[in-house]
């Protein structure tokens, strides 16, 4: 399925397929939602690191959930990815616990999350989606599609 709209990918034009354009608009969600955390540890304004940690929590959780449903469930059946899918969705589970432990007070973990979030975010949008984007034809993208709950669905809002 193809975005109507949007800029495309620098390189590939794989942001035009919609739910990888969706992750990569994600994904600059979560940079900046990122942003907001640092500046409050900047700040040391524990309630609003609290704050600034359960939002960016709140994207990240139905993102990380929407991209294992759907479209690494699907890549993860092809051996020449699975690899990759299954050390991507550790860093899923390493980015929650890295979160949920600044969220507790660990702030000094803070430069080591946001370095390990921009890189994963770096792998999938230069290596995961452009490779999806080769690798699948219409069917699979229709998979995808069925498979990946949308972004009210995944939030626990009604859609």
């Amino acid at each position: 399925m193809l975005r109507d709209n949007g800029p495309m990918c620098s390189y590939c034009g794989c942001e035009n397929i919609e739910v990888i354009g969706r992750f990569m608009g994600e994904h600059v969600d979560l940079v900046n939602a990122a942003g907001v955390l640092r500046r409050a540890i900047g700040a040391a304004d524990p309630a609003a690191v609290r704050a600034a940690a359960t939002a960016l929590a709140e994207l990240l959780t139905p993102h990380t959930v929407a991209e294992e449903a759907g479209l690494f469930t699907v890549m993860a059946r092809d051996e020449e990815f699975s690899d990759h899918i299954e050390r991507l969705c550790s860093e899923h589970e390493d980015l929650d616990a890295a979160l949920a432990g600044i969220a507790d007070g660990a702030w000094e973990r803070y430069p080591a999350f946001e370095r390990a979030l921009r890189d994963h975010i770096d792998r999938e949008d230069n290596g995961l989606f452009p490779a999806a984007a080769i690798a699948f034809a219409g069917p699979e993208w229709d998979e995808v599609h069925d498979l990946t709950p949308p972004p009210a669905a995944v939030a626990g809002q009604p859609s």
